[in-house]
């Protein structure tokens, strides 16, 4: 009668050990997984602010942002529709469409995307140099992939301290 308690106990004993174990293995996958979106968030954000420059310097001396994403899928300033963006690309950490970032300045055209969510990335430094402004940041939403010419590019004028480059010439 005895030896029926300790079996009990110790089944008991190995199914808490195996919940743990089952415990801190899931929250080590849902790291992981998280790291793979983030990445993909990169990716994708960057073929974003990619196609953004593309658009942009694609006709010489008219330095002219896309209206919409549809824009840059076929761009109807050409007589081919030259394509400066393979294909529509989801959120990773939502599953949804990107957010656009518009400009004002720039005729209220888009200038980048960036995610909807609230999340904390896991991700806060050690970023490529084009990335370097989502160090520190608190939300996925703050990485905001926004192309903005450099000094030098023609059209770009250079900036004040502390301020974007904004490109002159017809909207």
């Amino acid at each position: 009668m005895r030896d029926r308690g300790f079996t009990y106990i110790a089944l008991l004993a190995a199914i808490i050990i195996i919940g743990i174990s089952l415990g801190a293995a899931g929250k080590y996958w849902q790291n992981v997984m998280m790291r793979e979106k983030e990445k993909e968030l990169l990716f994708r954000g960057g073929q974003y602010r990619l196609a953004i420059e593309r658009y942009v310097l694609s006709i010489p001396g008219r330095l002219q942002y896309p209206p919409d994403i549809d824009e840059l899928l076929k761009d109807s300033r050409s007589a081919t529709g030259k394509r400066h963006l393979r294909q529509k690309y989801k959120d990773p950490i939502t599953g949804e469409d990107f957010e656009v970032f518009k400009d004002m300045t720039k005729g209220n055209r888009i200038t980048g995307v960036y995610s909807k969510s609230d999340k904390e990335p896991l991700k806060t430094s050690g970023f490529e140099e084009r990335d370097k402004e989502f160090e520190g940041k608190k939300k996925y939403s703050e990485w905001k992939f926004v192309y903005t010419p450099l000094p030098g590019t023609p059209g770009a004028v250079i900036p004040a301290p502390g301020r974007p480059p904004v490109p002159t010439g017809p909207k």
